[in-house]
């Protein structure tokens, strides 16, 4: 109750805070796994060779012979990030709980604000152990995976500050359902197959670290599948969607969703043909967080839970920890 009664203390975020707070979050989140791709298509995985400190003794980049300040400042820079994704995170923690104390019925959104934090907390034990296993290629993927789930739940958050908490009521056929949930089993394959795929591909994060030892045009040819079977999944949506005369507003999420993916594709052929450069490496990781962010967004958009109705202070505050 002691801290309800600080954070009561706090200024009522408007609705447009409460919306830039989240798509903060939504870009803080993207933003880790894209640095952390930089940071592994230039060999700096092991810049800072320990953890928590970068050095045995020493919290900054040290001069040392074994590892160039370029590379030590690389690793340190992501690191540094992740206090800015804590900071979002924190803030966007701050703004639920503010909104939930004068409207005690928002409980859903202070639980889904403590999704970020949360897993911002494992996204470092992860890294970590990243670090302290050598860059291992599984454990490496298994770093980033959590940055694209806390995407998809940023996503989740902004749409849950903009909307009510009524029990959640379909705008799409309910033949639909089904599909929405292979759409995203399909971009789970997609997403996990491409981490297998950097596995067996040339940057590890460190010349000497061990890669997957397996046929890599064979792993790129399991990861095009889930690619084509989102694609197909997606036009059966469609084509159910347009018999059903689905709203408006679905359709533009629609289409953003196949404008990416189908960038995304072109992308990672291009990086394909032209031996994964280092640059591309990176663009295709952001491309990724781009289609995750958006078919979070279609999915969000084809329920609806009433009006916002925490825009506003209540009136008549009778708010948890008030007193």
């Amino acid at each position: 109750m002691q801290l309800s009664s600080l954070v009561g203390r706090l200024p009522y975020p408007s609705q447009g805070l409460q919306r830039a707070l989240a798509i903060s979050a939504i870009i803080t989140q993207a933003g880790i796994g894209v640095t952390g791709s930089i940071v592994r298509v230039t060999g700096s995985g092991l810049g800072c060779p320990t953890w928590p400190q970068c050095f045995p003794g020493s919290m900054v980049p040290v001069e040392h012979p074994e590892y160039a300040t370029l590379n030590q400042w690389i690793e340190y820079g992501n690191r540094l990030l992740t206090i800015v994704v804590v900071f979002v995170a924190a803030l966007c923690v701050l703004a639920a709980w503010r909104v939930y104390l004068d409207h005690p019925n928002r409980k859903r959104l202070v639980k889904l604000a403590w999704i970020m934090p949360a897993g911002v907390v494992a996204q470092a034990i992860i890294g970590g152990i990243t670090v302290l296993a050598d860059l291992l290629w599984w454990v490496v993927a298994l770093h980033f995976l959590p940055s694209t789930v806390l995407v998809w739940m940023a996503v989740v958050l902004l749409r849950a500050f903009n909307e009510g908490d009524e029990p959640p009521r379909s705008l799409v056929p309910r033949a639909s359902r089904p599909v929405l949930g292979a759409l995203v089993v399909a971009l789970s394959g997609l997403i996990i197959a491409g981490t297998v795929v950097t596995g067996a591909g040339p940057h590890g994060g460190d010349p000497d670290v061990e890669r997957l030892d397996a046929p890599i045009e064979t792993l790129t040819r399991i990861h095009s599948f889930f690619l084509y079977a989102f694609l197909a999944v997606l036009v059966i949506l469609g084509v159910q969607w347009y018999r059903a005369r689905v709203e408006k507003k679905l359709w533009a999420r629609y289409a953003t969703v196949w404008g990416i993916a189908l960038a995304q594709g072109l992308l990672g052929i291009i990086q394909y043909r032209l031996g994964i450069p280092e640059a591309l490496v990176s663009l295709h990781v952001l491309g990724s967080m781009l289609v995750i962010a958006a078919t979070a967004a279609l999915w969000c958009a084809t329920r609806d839970r009433g009006p916002v109705v925490s825009a506003a202070p209540a009136t008549d505050r009778h708010a948890v920890g008030a007193a």
